[in-house]
């Protein structure tokens, strides 16, 4: 029997492709709107699987959704970097003078905007998921409206790529992680973890626990702070790294979980940015 994997958005969307590269189309696939949606599913085991993007290398973090994670303490068995190619598709026989509007996820809107400069005549409308607004422009058949969706988009919904690639930095890359209500219980491939503190308003705390992370030769990937909502100027801190041998990150671990405050492991997965 196949998994049942969640994803934000529908197929066509990024993250339809990412859950099809992961899981080698071995997965059958929920469609989910809102990334609220899609933890709710994996909290009441409704989906074996969630696939989350969690950050692009132009647009920089989704913060909600390491908050989302982390509420309801859901734990990353893996991750999966997507390279993001976005593309302005209409229905045949248009062409770019003929589109007044183009809808799409504000991440994407933001990724593409330095192109949009060259066409003033264009307004643009934010919208809850690119595949989404491809089918509705396919199923309607919207005419002077286009999407910034993928070649997959455009292909599954028979729409026309009328420009290729239009993101501002050609180099465009998603991180995206795969999530489960439980954690992962095997340690062979573990070469990453993502780890979530808390720390005392002292001078050097920050500082003492990237020396542990420096010098049980792990590297630090990521980092992140989120305040803390209840506790003003109180903030948390995710980070993720990776590590060679398994043994430097046990002894890491157990130094920071004794300096550090709410030390929680979010994850313990195989690095796949290597």
């Amino acid at each position: 029997m196949k998994n049942l994997i969640g994803i934000q958005g529908i197929i066509g969307s990024f993250h339809h492709i990412v859950t099809k590269q992961y899981f080698e189309n071995k997965a059958a696939i929920k469609e989910f709107i809102s990334f609220d949606d899609l933890v709710e599913s994996l909290v009441n085991e409704k989906c074996n699987y969630g696939v989350m993007a969690l950050e692009n290398s132009i647009a920089g973090s989704l913060i909600p959704n390491y908050a989302l994670i982390d509420e309801n303490n859901l734990h990353i068995v893996g991750e999966k970097y997507l390279d993001i190619q976005h593309n302005l598709i209409c229905l045949e026989g248009q062409d770019i003078n003929d589109i007044k509007e183009v809808h799409s996820h504000p991440m994407a809107l933001l990724q593409c905007k330095d192109f949009f400069k060259k066409y003033p005549h264009i307004k643009l409308v934010e919208d809850k998921d690119t595949a989404q607004v491809a089918k509705r422009i396919s199923e309607h058949k919207l005419q002077c409206i286009a999407a910034i969706a993928s070649d997959l988009a455009a292909e599954l919904y028979s729409l026309k790529i009328i420009k290729k690639s239009i993101q501002t930095i050609r180099h465009n890359e998603t991180r995206f992680v795969i999530l489960q209500k439980f954690p992962n219980n095997k340690i062979e491939n573990i070469s990453k973890a993502s780890i979530k503190f808390e720390l005392d308003h002292k001078r050097g705390s920050l500082a003492a626990i990237l020396n542990v992370v420096s010098d049980c030769k792990l590297n630090l990937t990521k980092i992140q702070s989120l305040p803390k909502i209840d506790t003003p100027w109180v903030y948390s801190f995710f980070i993720d790294i990776t590590f060679d041998e398994f043994r430097d990150y046990e002894k890491a671990k157990s130094i920071m979980s004794i300096m550090a405050k709410d030390f929680k492991i979010l994850g313990e997965y195989e690095n796949r940015k290597k």
